[in-house]
């Protein structure tokens, strides 16, 4: 039941169970606070009815806006959309063209018109930029702590472990850019995985620091060649124009182990050159101490066979002779072999007719002496 108006206002024709009309003056009547003379609230459908009296009066006969308004309206929104679809693409930029999400062609620098969004839409990537990814060294932090940054760390031909940084320089193919707009989703993840994959593959070939050293830029293009086919076959649009290799390096934590094996490497070569230098002298000399006693004794074999040639050609001689007379050659031989076996002794020739009278004298001291001369 709605509240009594005992301040004076009309209460609805003195009908208090009856409801509530919109012809009558307060139709809230007093609130519950009593005989204070409190505040009404307001007349929500009141306020709502003279809005709308508000509204036609703005339109000509008051009689609201009528079906010409709205196509008009309809006509303008239309239109402004319509607009909307024009765009500009700068020198360096190429605008690729979707309609419903589908590829419809590219456009050249300038003033260009597309469908407007929802129903098309431009994507406008740099041609000519020159885009560099870098492996590695990225930062100051990863320069301060190498051993948090794994994919420069690389596995050489000959089971060594090598820290190698370089850079990736790329641009997007001009005449393939719809290639990297819609085949790449990541295009910058995609091109390091594939450097990092064609980094690995030629530095497997290799089998120590020193010859990835000494042939950096070899490397640089092999890694440059197999990035663009793999990128190719992707169909990225995407073209590789160098990579700049810097100086590998050794790992942090095997650091210790292969300055060991270097030095080992080092001994090894010195052994090595030190056994090279002592064969270079020993060979030689051997080799002069053969050819040598081979001289020696081919002139010993020269020489005995031409002594025993003469041994023998001097026997055949005198057996020659001693077959003409065998007495005179006996007789010759005794006392020329009497003649060496006498020569040079103290001797007494005595005569066999006149020494008769000779008395035989034995000398004993003097025997003696020349036994203990002999003896010492």
């Amino acid at each position: 039941m709605p509240w009594s108006n005992q301040g004076g206002g009309g209460n609805n024709g003195g009908n208090n169970g009856g409801p509530w009309k919109p012809n009558k003056p307060n139709p809230w009547g007093q609130g519950p606070s009593g005989g204070n003379g409190g505040q009404t609230p307001p007349d929500l459908e009141e306020l709502v009815r003279r809005s709308q009296e508000k509204i036609k009066d703005l339109f000509p006969g008051g009689k609201g806006p009528g079906k010409l308004m709205v196509i008009g309206l309809a006509v303008l929104g239309l239109g402004l959309w319509g607009l909307s679809g024009f765009y500009t693409v700068r020198p360096d930029e190429i605008g690729i063209n979707t309609v419903f999400g589908k590829y419809t062609g590219r456009t050249a620098p300038g003033l260009n018109y597309n469908w407007p969004y929802p129903v098309g839409q431009v994507v406008k990537p740099k041609v000519t930029a020159v885009n560099a990814i870098e492996i590695g060294n990225r930062n100051e932090e990863f320069r301060r702590g190498r051993s948090i940054n794994n994919e420069s760390l690389m596995l050489t031909g000959g089971e060594n472990i090598v820290d190698i940084d370089f850079t990736v320089f790329w641009i997007i193919q001009g005449d393939k850019p719809q290639d990297f707009v819609f085949n790449l989703k990541n295009p910058e993840l995609t091109i390091r995985a594939v450097a990092e994959s064609a980094m690995r593959e030629v530095i497997g070939r290799n089998n120590d620091i020193s010859d990835i050293t000494t042939k950096q830029n070899q490397i640089s293009l092999e890694v440059q060649s197999l990035m663009q086919e793999a990128l190719t076959r992707y169909g990225a649009g995407v073209q590789v124009t160098q990579i700049l290799l810097r100086k590998p390096d050794v790992p942090v934590q095997v650091r210790e182990s292969l300055n060991d094996v270097n030095a080992a490497q080092q001994d090894f070569s010195r052994l090595q050159n030190e056994a090279r230098t002592y064969v270079s002298q020993i060979i030689p000399q051997a080799r002069g101490d053969e050819a040598r006693i081979m001289q020696a004794a081919e002139a010993f074999k020269q020489s005995t066979v031409a002594e025993a040639s003469g041994q023998a050609a001097r026997f055949l001689k005198v057996y020659e002779e001693y077959k003409k007379a065998p007495d005179i050659t006996r007789k010759r031989l005794y006392l020329e072999t009497m003649e060496r076996v006498m020569n040079g002794m103290d001797k007494t020739i005595l005569d066999q007719q006149g020494g008769s009278g000779v008395v035989p004298y034995l000398p004993l001291n003097e025997l003696q002496k020349k036994t203990s001369g002999a003896a010492r």
